[in-house]
């Protein structure tokens, strides 16, 4: 198990990318929480199977058809917050 903090930079609110990223995590079995931030970027915080993680992160470089993502932050950090699902956070 691994733990992720991930900053979406783009075109990523208003276009649903927080429900879309609810719906992968959930398809992936993974879990954390994402939230809109104040600048317009997304942050996520996740949990699972590294493998799984890693391709969480490459759906977040495309995210949902009307965004437009420009950059993808990835930082693997330490103790796992053991969260017990996945969320959306205003």
């Amino acid at each position: 198990m691994e733990h992720f903090n991930i900053r979406v930079v783009g075109k990523v609110q208003g276009v649903f990318y927080r429900a879309n990223t609810r719906k992968k995590a959930y398809e992936l079995g993974l879990t954390g929480y994402v939230r809109n931030e104040p600048d317009g970027s997304v942050y996520i915080e996740v949990e699972g199977n590294l493998n799984k993680l890693n391709e969480f992160v490459s759906w977040c470089k495309t995210g949902p058809d009307r965004a437009k993502v420009d950059e993808v932050q990835v930082k693997p950090t330490g103790p796992l917050k053991n969260f017990t699902k996945f969320e959306i956070e205003n």
